[in-house]
């Protein structure tokens, strides 16, 4: 039997999870969803993901129209694809070209209709204690990879520690070195925020967005007389990901500081250049690592822990599962992640910080 996707989908997916009704997931939306979770759905549910409203996604525009009207509900290969990607110890919200490609051919869509699908899994991954509103996200890559992003929120703390779903997928594709963006799909129009980090990932503004029931546009249409790299003198912004030679004198045999340490070294940070990376170890031993990214407008830049977190959460792991965490930043920066990467950690994970300074090479 096969359902159709609709504009809601996003909550009717947690339903599917979760087995709630809306309202029960409204009261809930601040709730962990875990991937353990999904991947039971996913295996039992014959429904699979759920399937495509079968009206236009994009409403009747010529641009809509060239969507299709409906999509087949998900075939058993690809839950069990998905399923698969999920499950595996390395998964961190990433699936390759080569997937992707399977995917399209096995549901007979295209990829920008398969990103819109895939907004309601994105979604499922959320942390919005403070709004209760899920955020789902999509990047594709320029190397056709595809790059899940959520919103994350931390009680307590600023609101502008805030990390929105469009920053999520970016700080994605960002951490899993992808050359470049060539699309974003996501459940709500973009903020002003998200509009200006993604115009700082992606300096000439011409690549797709997608929004549920609206017509595709170029980012350059939405952020007309944009301010970003370039009117600060830099010809790129994030992508592609570009490497400073940064070391750590005196360690050598820490594992997770040469991993916060290779986080530093991949860290976009044009404008005040300091460098700084940032790695989450956990009990069952999984380690994340998270670069800082700058943006041009100061704000909407990313700190290394909230990248990440992302990166955490992808994985399917909770704050309490955190056993240590180190910073390595440039000595003497003009700038510092330690404080902010302290406070929140008290919150969510209640250790310490370790903190390595690093040198130029």
């Amino acid at each position: 039997m096969n359902l159709f996707w609709g504009y809601d989908y996003g909550l009717l997916m947690i339903e599917a999870i979760v087995g709630c009704t809306k309202t029960e997931n409204r009261m809930i939306s601040s709730t962990v969803v875990d991937r353990r979770a999904v991947l039971a759905r996913l295996a039992s549910s014959s429904l699979g993901l759920l399937a495509l409203h079968s009206e236009s996604l994009f409403g009747q525009s010529p641009e809509g129209n060239r969507m299709g009207q409906s999509m087949p509900g998900l075939t058993d290969r690809s839950r069990q694809i998905l399923q698969g990607l999920m499950g595996a110890p390395e998964f961190r919200g990433q699936i390759a070209a080569s997937r992707v490609q399977e995917l399209v051919q096995l549901e007979r869509t295209d990829v920008d209709r398969l990103m819109i699908g895939l907004l309601a899994l994105a979604r499922t991954f959320s942390r919005p204690p403070i709004s209760n509103y899920r955020v789902g996200a999509v990047v594709r890559g320029s190397s056709g990879g595809l790059y899940l992003g959520m919103n994350i929120e931390i009680p307590g703390h600023s609101l502008g520690f805030s990390v929105h779903g469009e920053q999520a997928a970016l700080s994605n594709a960002f951490m899993h070195v992808e050359p470049g963006v060539a699309a974003i799909a996501v459940t709500a129009a973009p903020c002003g925020h998200c509009r200006q980090f993604m115009n700082e990932m992606a300096a000439t503004g011409e690549f797709e967005i997608l929004v549920e029931n609206k017509a595709p546009c170029k980012l350059s249409s939405l952020l007309p007389m944009a301010f970003g790299p370039r009117d600060l003198g830099f010809k790129e912004g994030g992508f592609p990901v570009r490497k400073v030679g940064l070391e750590l004198p005196h360690v050598s045999d820490d594992k997770l500081a040469n991993a916060a340490l290779d986080a530093a070294t991949h860290s976009y940070a044009p404008y005040s250049e300091s460098h700084s990376g940032l790695a989450i170890e956990t009990k069952q031993g999984g380690v994340y690592k998270g670069s800082y990214i700058e943006n041009a407008a100061f704000n909407p830049s990313l700190s290394p822990l909230q990248t990440a977190l992302v990166q955490l959460i992808m994985a399917g792991e909770d704050y309490s599962a955190i056993t240590r965490v180190v910073l390595v930043e440039i000595e003497g920066a003009k700038i510092s992640q330690a404080s902010v990467t302290k406070a929140v950690l008290g919150t969510i994970a209640a250790i310490d910080l370790q903190r390595f300074g690093a040198v130029r090479t």
